[in-house]
């Protein structure tokens, strides 16, 4: 049995995601702030093993205790393959830094850069009492490698979650874990997010009629399509080959 821990699975690319992975013999862990009621009600229909955990990860210490929690709902002996995608993210706030909030400024760095070093942190701890291969992908951004003005606060999430994982990687390499890890950019996606960007002004984001002439032109991308070509990346025999990685040139 494959098991996929997955954050941010109540829409957009998450939940395209989850919906791919309940296919065959997987078992699904889901982590969001709201429960996907779509996703449990597939998973039910497929007879497919469904854990749902709520947890809002931008605020500060939801984290905790929390992979501890999923490991406990994983069998050692019928798993082949452990699986962590941190997903949840936002590009909020948007604005030139001097004019937002220091409380919107952490909750941004608490859900695009603690939480999920936090959960990668104890991933990669309780792995070590399990036989299984292990993978973490992290989705980044092209926002983590180019400065974008407005984004001051999601750039540096995503350039640090990029960071981070080329640190994990030269570790798990040091200590000869086997352990493999990814930040990989999913390109621009027809998703909620996008829509937040649209609903911004200039003033708040230079390159607000850039994206969106991207919806009007049509050259956003769909989240199933984003998620077939992740979870090709995921489920790749050369999976850490490379660390950084931009899904548009796989």
């Amino acid at each position: 049995m494959n098991v996929y821990i997955i954050t941010g699975a109540s829409k957009g690319l998450g939940s395209a995601m989850a919906q791919k992975l309940l296919e065959g013999n997987s078992h699904l862990i889901c982590l969001s702030r709201t429960k996907n009621r779509a996703l449990l009600q597939l998973a039910e229909e497929k007879n497919a093993k469904l854990d749902y955990i709520e947890a809002d990860l931008s605020v500060s210490g939801k984290s905790a205790g929390l992979m501890d929690k999923i490991f406990s709902l994983i069998h050692k002996d019928e798993t082949q393959l452990i699986c962590l995608i941190n997903n949840a993210g936002t590009v909020q706030p948007v604005g030139p830094a001097d004019k937002i909030s220091e409380e919107d400024i952490e909750k941004s760095i608490m859900l695009n850069l603690i939480a999920p070093m936090q959960l990668t942190s104890s991933f990669l701890r309780n792995c070590a009492e399990h036989d299984a291969e292990a993978r973490v992908m992290n989705i980044s951004s092209g926002a983590g490698r180019k400065t974008y003005s407005g984004w001051s606060s999601y750039c540096a999430g995503k350039a640090g979650l990029d960071h981070f994982t080329r640190s994990c990687v030269m570790e798990q390499e040091e200590k000869q874990t086997g352990i493999k890890l990814v930040s990989i950019a999913p390109g621009i996606i027809d998703t909620e997010m996008q829509q937040e960007i649209r609903s911004s002004s200039k003033e708040e984001f230079s390159l607000h009629e850039k994206f969106v002439n991207y919806k009007k032109n049509r050259e956003l991308a769909s989240p199933e399509e984003t998620a077939e070509k992740l979870l090709r990346v995921l489920h790749s025999p050369d999976f850490g080959a490379e660390t950084i990685m931009d899904v548009r040139n796989v």
